[in-house]
């Protein structure tokens, strides 16, 4: 990389306030390498920092989903983490999180709870190497972050959110123990909702999913959901509980997946199951947001809680897979909306909070 080549990034300068920086593209360490990006899409967790509600970062570089070319290899890197050579030109697909490999959640083999996760991204853009967010014109890739090799066959959009949405539902569909003839109800058919529906229906499960938006649910159908509950007709807890045991046999459903990002869902997600059900939470990620829970209902019916931060690395491998094996039989391309200039990523970010648009993208070039 030409050592007056600049670059570009986005920070968050307190609340609602996203400035851009500008810095020279640095050259590789030996085991990192210098990205271009090709697209960065608008999450959820950006929407949180903006609005000033991150738990962890409130200030700084912004954007963790990202499609990236390999513009600078350090001398030491010559394969992804499956393996597969790499050089320049190349598209990849980055974790958003680092892996130390060395604190005591990484040793005990939950690498996804890595106590230094979030060290770089973290990092303000003045730090060297500046491009720790994928909001930008460049991206720079650390050895503690896993990164693969995206095939031909992956479409650009998805395989930009594989590093989040996707690869986050396959770890926690495996967490739950989602699997073949299990019933599973979606609350919630954004992003994260719509993969859940695929990635179970592919696992032979059939599938519920509430949501309250017309068009979001005639996604869900198109994705694979066997059956959608509107909000907007059954407008209470018990009305939604009553519908889902009518499709299940009285009995309720095996599995819950929360994805709706609303404490009220996790209350409701518990009347939704069989006895002896099991319970996914991965909506719910901002501390703070309270609701009324019944602990006995739940210990009675003796339903299992799992809640999910994040992925294993690997499961980012296993999305992109997903994606190409799956391309031709699920819209993936229809999560990702309107493409925005990096010049106009404040525009990208406040119509992806007021929902104008659906998941906005970052096409820098």
């Amino acid at each position: 990389m030409s050592s007056h080549t600049r670059g570009r990034i986005a920070c968050l300068n307190g609340t609602k306030n996203v400035e851009l920086k500008e810095f020279d593209v640095p050259s590789p360490d030996p085991d990192a390498i210098v990205t271009e990006i090709v697209r960065a899409n608008v999450c959820g967790s950006e929407l949180h920092m903006w609005r000033g509600g991150h738990p962890h970062i409130n200030d700084g570089p912004l954007g963790h989903e990202g499609l990236c070319r390999i513009v600078d290899l350090g001398e030491n890197v010559t394969t992804d983490n499956a393996g597969r050579p790499v050089e320049e030109g190349d598209l990849i697909v980055p974790t958003y999180f680092a892996i130390c490999e060395a604190c005591p959640r990484c040793g005990a083999g939950e690498f996804r709870l890595c106590e230094h996760a979030y060290d770089y991204w973290s990092q303000s853009a003045d730090t060297h190497p500046h491009f720790h967010g994928t909001f930008a014109s460049h991206y720079y890739v650390y050895p503690e972050q896993f990164f693969y090799k995206v095939s031909p066959d992956v479409p650009e959009g998805p395989a930009a959110s594989a590093n989040c949405a996707l690869a986050q539902v396959l770890g926690g569909l495996d967490k739950a123990e989602v699997g073949w003839g299990d019933t599973v109800v979606v609350q919630g058919a954004g992003g994260l909702g719509l993969n859940a529906v695929a990635a179970a229906t592919e696992r032979g499960a059939e599938t519920i999913v509430i949501d309250g938006v017309a068009d979001r649910l005639d996604l869900a159908e198109r994705f694979g959901a066997d059956h959608t509950v509107d909000l907007r007709t059954y407008d209470s807890v018990e009305e939604r509980a009553d519908r889902v045991r009518e499709l299940t046999d009285g009995q309720g459903a095996d599995v819950g997946v929360e994805v709706a990002g609303v404490p009220e869902a996790f209350a409701e997600g518990i009347e939704l199951l069989r006895p002896g059900g099991r319970y996914l939470e991965m909506g719910n990620v901002i501390p703070g947001h309270t609701t009324e829970f019944d602990p006995g209902a739940m210990t009675r019916k003796s339903i299992n809680v799992v809640s999910v931060m994040r992925y294993d690395p690997w499961y980012l491998r296993t999305a992109l897979d997903f994606l190409r094996e799956t391309a031709d039989d699920y819209p993936f391309d229809e999560l990702v909306g309107e493409g925005f200039a990096l010049d106009d990523v404040d525009a990208a970010i406040r119509r992806s909070d007021e929902r104008d648009v659906a998941r906005a993208s970052l096409v820098p070039e």
